[in-house]
């Protein structure tokens, strides 16, 4: 069985705006990325409550707040020159291909 995965604009690191659903407006930087679901989690937004059950590691247990995944579709990359979503294009660069800021022309890395 041969599965290819989708490529996605979005990487772990890259610094992303939330363009729809209840973070709108934020942004934040990628934490992780779950391709088999098309989501990614970002660092400080759409945070959840979950009911952690005592365990070895947490004895008291109790409601943590942690971040919930995103999907890819309601993610734009920021553009590095000036704080504004961007889309992103692929272009050679010698012999490597590289991600550019679509609005600034700047290569992300």
């Amino acid at each position: 069985m041969n599965i290819t995965m989708a490529k996605f604009h979005i990487k772990k690191g890259d610094t992303v705006m939330v363009m729809a659903g209840e973070s709108k407006g934020q942004s934040g930087r990628v934490i992780r990325m779950i391709p088999k679901q098309h989501r990614a989690v970002v660092e400080g937004l759409n945070m959840v409550s979950k009911h952690q059950k005592p365990s070895a590691s947490n004895p008291q247990g109790g409601i943590q707040e942690m971040e919930a995944p995103i999907h890819v579709s309601n993610l734009m990359i920021v553009d590095p020159k000036d704080s504004k979503p961007t889309r992103i294009g692929r272009k050679m660069d010698g012999d490597k291909l590289v991600r550019y800021a679509k609005k600034s022309g700047e290569i992300l890395k």
